[in-house]
């Protein structure tokens, strides 16, 4: 193979990676409104455990058909396992409590800010050097949350916290991951998470009572669930072809994708400081990213 038929092919993975991480990102926000428009008439509680057998059930089949399902787990690795787990289910919890009570796009778009809390996180708590232009785009996408949730206005509530509180545990569940060997089947972790959060809502459904399921309201957890399921699978996709670096700033068009549903299905559409915020944080989540990308090992310094 010459090199042009070389750089041919790496096109190639990398456009297939780019329509994979769109995919990726549709669907999850197609689980979100799908979650969203659910829980308008179904109990938080239920909804989640509803879609959690769903899910577990199907991550579980995908797991034994590839072989990499293990309950074995090395054991320095059970600490980080249970701490992602709890990340996983609190930010669950948290992020579709806040769904339920705000509009799509702006809670989208508070989460744009996960890549830049989850680099402060990594150079707080594990040691990871950041230098000062990062540290400025993590400050500058700060502020845009900011200007996002306003504080002190009308438009401020608890629900906007809560979103904040659901990043942060992501970036708890994030960190975990990273510090988990490579000896942990990724299958196995997302069984675990995916049980626990299937646990936790059939536990607080059934200390709140359940309620009789329409068959809209089944139909869109069903939806919801296979979104998700999609997602997860475009996302483990994404990370096999083509260049993290190419693709990973796509993840941004789930904000693009949030506006445009929370518009058709909900009827609701960001303010103008709404879009002033979420454009401070993926700009600012975009540099971060290109400043890391062009600082890693054999990247081109200027």
């Amino acid at each position: 193979m010459n090199r042009f038929q070389a750089a041919e092919a790496r096109l190639s993975d990398n456009a297939r990676g780019v329509l994979l991480m769109n995919v990726a990102m549709a669907a999850f926000t197609l689980n979100d409104t799908a979650m969203k428009a659910a829980m308008q008439t179904l109990p938080l509680y239920q909804a989640i455990g509803l879609r959690g057998l769903l899910s577990t059930l199907a991550l579980v089949l995908i797991g034994l058909r590839l072989g990499a399902l293990s309950l074995r787990l090395p054991r320095r690795d059970l600490g980080f396992v249970g701490l992602r787990t709890l990340g996983e289910v609190a930010s669950t919890l948290t992020f579709l409590a806040a769904l339920v009570h705000m509009k799509l796009a702006n809670l989208s778009a508070i989460m744009q800010a996960l890549p830049l809390a989850v680099t402060l996180a990594a150079a707080v708590f594990l040691g990871e050097r950041i230098g000062w232009r990062r540290a400025l785009a993590i400050a500058v996408g700060f502020v845009g949350v900011l200007i996002i949730i306003r504080p002190g206005t009308e438009g401020f509530d608890r629900w906007s916290v809560l979103g904040i509180v659901s990043v942060g545990f992501v970036v708890l569940r994030d960190l975990a991951t990273r510090k988990m060997s490579r000896a942990v089947p990724s299958v196995t972790v997302a069984v675990i998470a995916s049980a626990a959060v299937m646990a936790m809502g059939l536990a607080g459904a059934t200390l709140q009572g359940w309620q009789p399921v329409s068959l809209r309201e089944l139909a869109l957890i069903l939806f919801a669930g296979l979104a998700l399921i999609a997602g997860y699978l475009s996302v483990v996709a994404t990370m096999r072809v083509g260049d993290i670096g190419a693709v990973a700033p796509f993840r941004y068009m789930a904000l693009l994708w949030a506006i445009i549903l929370g518009w058709l299905v909900f009827g609701q559409l960001p303010d103008f400081w709404t879009l002033v915020g979420s454009g401070l944080v993926v700009a600012s989540g975009l540099f971060a990213l290109l400043r890391e990308r062009s600082q890693a090992p054999g990247a081109l310094r200027r």
